[in-house]
């Protein structure tokens, strides 16, 4: 049993506005859901980043400084399948450039899938797959004597609040050289109508994503929820610039959880706060960064400025 696990679930539900971390979506099945999202029409934030790297590759290239005689490092954290990255990475590969790529990921069954599929689709890529949380690894960046790239895609950083990504930031600054650059994909403020879709599709796909969380507490720590009993509520603050994923019950209960010997009880309404998902712009941006020395070098977008891929560089 991971320990981890068992111990966040127990904080996470113990707290007065209950939570459950959304790194914790991401089992087997929560990865093959995912996929599905990726693919559904409402979901703009894939297609948008991945408009970026298949068209604008070149452009990626260029703004990253990145040079054929200089060996350098793509570190990927929270790598998924790497359907965006493989864009990059064969245009790299066909231009004769001396790189490695290391895809870290907390799903183990997530790097397997992507280890096999690269070797596949391109086998002269060399790839040392990394699993674990990206607080854990970043210290393995220290030792490295040569150029970093980050890439940190698919508004990940979204996932974690403002105080949590400038500290985010400030640790992975701090992991970096001189020189040692960070991708940043972060999804852009816009229209309620096009945000709360992609958080609440027709297909009820994002909710069986959303409830996979509580299947995954029954089977791994002896838990018996009700999925029956909870619903799939998103919300979004457009003038805030964030979205918020909720497991709500729909009823007065209580939910035993045999490996933590606890009882947890939940009335009529309320909400399991499950997933955070924030907007950004050069201000909200410059702001996480305030403190650090990562500067943005540069902004690229998709071709309907709904996604933003930031270049940013570790200065002196």
């Amino acid at each position: 049993m991971n320990e981890n696990f068992k111990k966040d679930i127990d904080f996470g539900l113990s707290a007065t506005n209950k939570t459950l971390p959304s790194k914790y979506f991401y089992d087997k099945i929560g990865d093959a859901l995912f996929v599905e999202i990726m693919n559904m029409p409402e979901y703009y934030l894939t297609n948008a980043e991945f408009d970026i790297f298949k068209n604008q590759h070149q452009q990626l290239i260029k703004a990253l400084k990145l040079e054929k005689n200089s060996f350098f490092e793509l570190v990927e954290l929270g790598a998924g399948n790497g359907r965006k990255t493989k864009e990059l990475l064969k245009a790299l590969d066909e231009q004769g450039y001396n790189f490695k790529y290391a895809p870290v990921d907390i799903s183990e069954n997530a790097l397997e899938q992507l280890k096999t599929a690269l070797n596949n689709e391109l086998p002269t890529v060399g790839i040392n797959p990394k699993q674990g949380d990206y607080f854990n690894v970043l210290g393995d960046f220290k030792s490295l004597a040569h150029p970093i790239v980050v890439l940190f895609l698919g508004s990940n950083i979204g996932n974690l609040s403002d105080a949590r990504a400038k500290e985010f930031i400030q640790k992975l600054e701090q992991n970096l050289k001189t020189g040692d650059k960070v991708l940043l994909g972060v999804d852009l403020i816009k229209p309620k109508s096009i945000v709360l879709p992609a958080y609440d599709d027709a297909q009820g796909i994002t909710k069986r994503f959303n409830l996979n969380l509580l299947t995954r507490i029954n089977n791994e720590l002896d838990a018996n929820f009700d999925l029956d009993t909870f619903e799939h509520k998103p919300e979004y603050n457009e003038e805030e610039g964030i979205a918020r994923s909720f497991l709500v019950s729909t009823k007065d209960q209580n939910v035993v959880i045999k490996s933590l010997s606890k009882t947890f009880s939940f009335k009529k309404g309320e909400k399991i706060h499950t997933e955070t998902s924030r907007k950004y712009n050069d201000q909200i941006l410059n702001t996480i960064l305030e403190g650090s020395l990562l500067k943005i070098s540069d902004r690229l977008t998709d071709s309907q400025h709904l996604f933003a891929d930031y270049i940013l560089e570790k200065l002196k």
